[in-house]
């Protein structure tokens, strides 16, 4: 394949070996204008450019798109990148080919925006992208498939830009195709993203499978067999397949939850496909009495779909030979919408109506986009939208129900509150309290999948409170509590907003007089549809103006006009740059995270760890998982010295263990002094001890290890108190 011609060969025998009916004399066509616009265009590999849109061509017809989806695959980039205009495309190919074309180009673009910041852009061309699928799906499925072939290719970028279109397959593009349903795409992107990120992981993992190749295949073989021989016997047209975990499932599983590869029940899974959905949970029946069941392993997706419509049965079991597998169970039309998602409208002809996709069929597949399209609209910080992106497409969900016993979609580490806004914003703006499996719970509790939750309301409620921004895990939930405080707060918005800006600009050297102040804020509120001073201190007062996204931007635009100020103030330690308080030596600008084995504060003796991908991690020296020495240490270098960076202004979550004589009114007592310190409590419970003690066990927010030592000591003042430990 080192020519457009070769390549195109394979196109023509993937489009005869498809069960399709395809307009050649259309695909003929588009080949040739690509071909001939591309001309002498190179790929980076030095191959000619037109194999890149062949590629993708070819991507889309193992989806099984339509003959207008590969003709627009094969023309993809020469409005972009020749001198076709989208006008003569339109000419010779008519408006639903240029319309598809159109799409594509605009998501590739990318033009100047404000602040110059790659987020910001990043979000506006995901905002592009959102509006784009919203009017033909078929566009961002064109766009995965270009992605997917220039990761493919990515070997011949400069590493700076591996890495950068790396982290962004990770972030948006697997996610969205996760969303969509499509499997091999998503698992593709992800393990070509994830050996640009972190390569020594992804050579382990590659190297344990490998090892194991032999014997994982003889695994599955045997496991297989035994299978269809046992559900054969009373289930007709049984299909069995095997498949081993991708390379990305099992990193998440060994580096962000600390597992070792022996403890991953299914890196190995057996897929049984059967014909109808009774089939299905006879089959389940069948599994658990062939094979010893994992306790809390069993998922229905089938009566419970996830929100892509991913169908299935999940069962993790242990076999005779004592190694644990998962087991999925799905109908024929489950398993065609779960390996290619939306794409099996076209593919497998599903939801099909005179050679398209049913126009409600698709809305319901779609809804999502126009949601996070219509949430966007309530916030004036685009980068938001990388925030939806990030959490509201997460692979991993929750789901949990109402007393009704309707089933609520959440993403993973959604809280109750995240729970009222999804039934209903007043729902939300009415909430007092929740329960949980009918106990009361705070309002920080993360929902767990199987939960019923029921939302405590009263109609004398001031509405919600401006920590719950802290709290909620949706954007969803967050855009309805800015919304609130927008409509129902303007005068306490402002008073909020100018007070905070104040204290940001004192913070940050920014010294104005109120004329220059209000200058500044307005080319600010000016990008944010703000008509005045006051509408900015209000975003910022409800929160749709986050300071610490834009302060960078501001203090540069205060600084260009205070430079000689600027060059009169000493400088301090020029070449580190603090992250969340903490420097970090020979290392600027780094993700840091603090370890929650020891919840280290300002003021304590801190040591780093490098992480595989995912930053510092921040511990304190006499943590137990520092080893002492760290000579001994299995990889010492990973270790390495930081340390506070002067007034840290940050918060932190921390827990005390309060021991005390056994009383009544001793939690009361212990609840009024945390609250006479203005404190944020995120959790507060206590229960008996044996010898007449009890244990409170208080979780609050603090700024640092005296803030916290002036809290232990009026705590100490307390009747009956005899201990107070810090975990």
């Amino acid at each position: 394949m080192e020519n457009g011609g070769g390549i195109f060969n394979d196109l023509i025998v993937l489009i005869s070996q498809s069960e399709h009916d395809y307009d050649m004399k259309l695909i003929r066509r588009a080949y040739d204008l690509a071909d001939s616009a591309h001309g002498e265009q190179k790929r980076l590999s030095g191959l000619p450019y037109i194999t890149h849109p062949v590629a993708v061509a070819c991507i889309l017809v193992q989806l099984g798109m339509d003959s207008e989806c590969i003709a627009a695959g094969l023309l993809h980039d020469v409005v972009e990148d020749t001198k076709i205009s989208l006008e003569e495309l339109r000419r010779m190919f008519g408006s639903e080919i240029a319309g598809l074309v159109d799409g594509v180009t605009k998501i590739t673009k990318m033009g100047r925006l404000p602040y110059n910041s790659r987020a910001v852009q990043q979000a506006e061309n995901l905002r592009k992208m959102l509006i784009a699928m919203n009017e033909d799906i078929r566009v961002i499925i064109i766009k995965l498939a270009d992605r997917l072939h220039n990761m493919r290719t990515a070997q011949y970028w400069e590493p700076e830009k591996q890495r950068e279109k790396a982290l962004e397959s990770m972030e948006v593009y697997a996610p969205i195709a996760h969303r969509l349903g499509i499997r091999a795409i998503k698992e593709e992107l992800e393990d070509l993203s994830l050996r640009i990120l972190d390569p020594y992981a992804y050579k382990e993992i590659e190297d344990s499978l490998a090892l194991r190749r032999d014997e994982r295949n003889a695994f599955i073989e045997k496991t297989k067999q035994l299978i269809k021989n046992r559900v054969a016997e009373t289930i007709p047209n049984v299909y069995v397949s095997g498949r081993v975990k991708s390379i990305n499932g099992i990193y998440r599983k060994m580096f962000v939850q600390g597992r070792d590869m022996d403890e991953i029940y299914d890196i190995y899974a057996v897929r049984v496909i059967v014909d109808t959905v009774n089939d299905c949970y006879n089959v389940l029946g069948i599994m658990h009495d062939m094979f010893r069941p994992l306790p809390n392993r069993f998922k229905d997706y089938i009566s419970t779909p996830k929100p892509n419509m991913y169908q299935s049965l999940h069962t993790t079991v242990i076999g005779k030979d004592g190694i644990p597998f998962e087991i999925q169970i799905r109908t024929w039309e489950m398993h065609h919408t779960a390996e290619y998602g939306i794409a099996a409208h076209w593919k497998y002809k599903l939801g099909m109506t005179n050679g398209k996709p049913s126009r409600s069929g698709m809305e319901k597949r779609l809804a999502w986009i126009r949601e996070i399209l219509e949430e966007q609209k309530n916030s004036t910080d685009a980068t938001d939208l990388i925030h939806i992106i990030k959490s509201d497409l997460t692979p991993d969900e929750v789901y949990v129900f109402t007393p009704r016993g309707d089933v609520i979609n959440l993403p993973s580490g959604s809280t109750v509150i995240d729970f009222a806004y999804a039934i209903h914003s007043a729902i939300g703006n009415r909430m007092v309290g929740a329960k949980v499996d009918k106990r009361i719970v705070p309002l920080t509790t993360k929902l767990k999948t199987g939960q019923i939750v029921d939302i405590i309301t009263s109609k004398e409620t001031h509405g919600p409170s401006r920590d719950w921004l802290k709290i909620v895990k949706t954007s969803e939930a967050r855009n309805k509590i800015r919304t609130w405080f927008k409509k129902e707060k303007r005068d306490e918005n402002i008073v909020e907003g100018q007070n905070e800006v104040e204290r940001e600009f004192k913070r940050n050297g920014i010294s104005l007089s109120a004329k220059e102040m209000e200058t500044l804020l307005m080319r600010l509120g000016t990008k944010q549809n703000c008509t005045c001073v006051e509408d900015v201190y209000a975003a910022v007062g409800y929160g749709g103006i986050q300071l610490w996204k834009v302060m960078p931007h501001l203090k540069e635009e205060y600084l260009k006009t205070h430079h000689q100020e600027q060059q009169s103030r000493p400088q301090q330690n020029p070449h580190r740059k603090a992250a969340s308080g903490v420097i970090v030596d020979g290392m600027e600008d780094c993700l840091v995270k603090f370890a929650r084995c020891c919840n280290p504060l300002p003021g304590d003796e801190i040591i780093g760890f490098i992480t595989r991908g995912y930053g510092v991690s921040i511990h304190k020296k006499t943590c137990s998982n520092v080893p002492h020495p760290l000579s001994d240490a299995t990889e010492p270098e990973r270790w390495i010295r930081a340390h506070w960076a002067g007034e840290v202004k940050e918060e932190f979550q921390t827990t005390l263990k309060i021991v005390a004589g056994d009383r009544s009114g001793l939690l009361a007592d212990v609840t009024q002094q945390l609250f006479s310190m203005h404190l944020f409590i995120h959790s507060l419970n206590s229960r008996e001890l044996k010898d007449g003690r009890a244990m409170i066990s208080a979780t609050i927010t603090v700024n640092g290890l005296t803030h916290l030592e002036s809290i232990i000591n009026r705590l100490n003042s307390v009747s009956g108190v005899e201990a107070i430990q810090r975990t």
